[in-house]
């Protein structure tokens, strides 16, 4: 008998087959992840303050779980976070829109922007503690200067790349400089623009953490070097895994609004 076929000449099975792969390939990749760090630890009898067994990580995790910690630092890392991602993101795009549109202001500023990302964040975050202070500014200063580089780059790509023709079109339509903005030049630009963002919220991650080891008393940066300096590395371990979190979870939430804002370009 003749297999049956789907309009797109796919056999009926082989769709839902897909479907379920792909959902059982995290999970899979992930115990068989686990089962070569288990066999790892056990073949080379490494110690637990080098290399715990995966077990001891999952009983700390539950355990600062209970008592409250994870959540606290991770909720003060998380407002670090969206603090540096917000002011970074803001001052980008504004800056990187002008710059777009101006030329003679990239000759001026292009210098300072790229000398600003030669120096590393790391050498920077001691002076912004000093300055600013080992609370909540200095930490959201150091996310906002390392997520500022990559989204104004794509800021300035984003607003070059509409087409001449189109402008042309509107001036020819009498639009506003609002008016092109808001219909053209945005939305020409904003899967770069997203591209971008997606970037400076992984970074913000960085920055936050960063600005945690240089100075602070809370965040899960702090609870790293906590944990390192008791020898106590299933705990380094879970602050890891949560910075992961926090980063996954905000790459999938621009990735969600990617989907909702660039939902006319499926249909077209």
């Amino acid at each position: 008998m003749a297999t049956l076929q789907t309009n797109t000449g796919v056999p009926n099975g082989t769709r839902p087959a897909a479907a379920v792969w792909r959902w059982l390939l995290l999970p899979v990749s992930a115990a068989v992840g686990l089962l070569l760090w288990e066999a790892a630890v056990r073949l080379n009898g490494l110690p637990a303050f080098i290399l715990p067994l995966p077990g001891a990580v999952w009983r700390r995790f539950v355990a600062v779980l209970l008592d409250g910690r994870l959540f606290w630092h991770a909720g003060i890392t998380l407002g670090e976070v969206l603090g540096g991602l917000a002011l970074g993101l803001a001052a980008a795009s504004v800056l990187g829109y002008f710059i777009a549109k101006s030329p003679a202001l990239e000759r001026l500023l292009a210098p300072y922007i790229v000398a600003s990302q030669a120096v590393p964040v790391v050498a920077i975050a001691p002076l912004l503690v000093i300055w600013f202070g080992a609370g909540l500014r200095s930490k959201v200063l150091i996310g906002a200067l390392i997520v500022f580089f990559p989204i104004l780059i794509n800021t300035v790509v984003g607003v070059r790349s509409v087409e001449p023709d189109l402008r042309d079109l509107m001036r020819s339509l009498r639009a506003g400089r609002w008016q092109t903005f808001l219909k053209l030049e945005l939305p020409a630009a904003l899967p770069i623009l997203l591209g971008g963002l997606k970037v400076g919220a992984t970074l913000a991650v960085i920055g936050a953490v960063v600005g945690e080891f240089v100075g602070a008393d809370r965040g899960l940066g702090f609870l790293i070097n906590f944990g390192r300096g008791q020898y106590d590395t299933p705990l380094v371990f879970v602050a890891a895994a949560a910075l992961v979190a926090i980063a996954l979870g905000l790459y999938g939430l621009v990735s969600l609004l990617e989907r909702r804002l660039l939902a006319w370009q499926r249909e077209v």
